[in-house]
């Protein structure tokens, strides 16, 4: 089933905390689409079903700032043994190469890395754990993480509420032709999106390889 199909049979004080959760859980370290609940959970509160986004981005941000600083609690305990073994479960978000540029990116970028890392979903995962692991101060982490967090979380829950309520009453005037052009602009911007994304990582992974030879 769809997530937002789902959401729709769940009451709205629920939604609120599946969103705080699972976004809490990722933010953790834990690889789960928090990205894409808090999307379709904007999305229908812009539908009038009862959700109030003000109270979705708060507990959404909630979640993020409480996941990430209790995988930081996690990673510095945990060291990188920890790392190790997060690789062993889940091969696919934790291997070498995924843990070597993350952790370039926290060496080059420190606070900006834990900020911006909440809009990237490879650090999203990364970020708490990692930070804990290379011992960041914990009030820089702080600060980075709960700047980060209101950003991401509201942003996107203001983004797309405001998408959402524009969109639907666009669509009531242009019915399927409209609905036909906003997902060929949507795709086309995700693409897009996607393609400036992918040559800044591989960028930013050419001019750290140097430094990384070097250590």
């Amino acid at each position: 089933m769809h997530v937002q199909e789902w959401l729709d049979t769940v009451p709205a004080a629920a939604v609120y905390a599946v969103v705080a959760l699972v976004i809490g859980l990722e933010s953790l370290g834990i690889p789960l689409p928090g990205e894409i609940v808090l999307v379709s959970a904007a999305l229908m509160s812009s539908q009038h079903t009862g959700i109030n986004p003000v109270v979705l981005g708060a507990c959404a941000t909630a979640g993020a700032v409480i996941g990430d600083s209790v995988g930081y609690a996690i990673g510095r305990k945990g060291g990188r043994p920890l790392l190790a073994w997060l690789g062993a479960k889940f091969p696919r978000h934790f291997s070498e190469g995924h843990v070597a540029t993350a952790e370039r990116s926290f060496e080059k970028w420190g606070m900006w890395a834990v900020f911006f890392g909440r809009f990237v979903a490879l650090l999203r995962i990364f970020a708490g754990p990692l930070a804990g692991v290379l011992h960041m101060s914990y009030w820089k982490f702080l600060i980075a993480n709960v700047l980060g967090g209101i950003c991401w979380a509201g942003g996107t829950t203001a983004v797309v509420y405001y998408v959402g309520v524009v969109a639907e009453g666009w669509l009531k005037k242009f019915s399927y032709v409209g609905l036909a052009v906003a997902v060929a602009i949507g795709l086309a911007s995700l693409l897009i999106v996607k393609r400036r994304a992918k040559k800044a990582q591989t960028a930013a992974d050419r001019e750290a390889e140097p430094v990384g030879a070097g250590e």
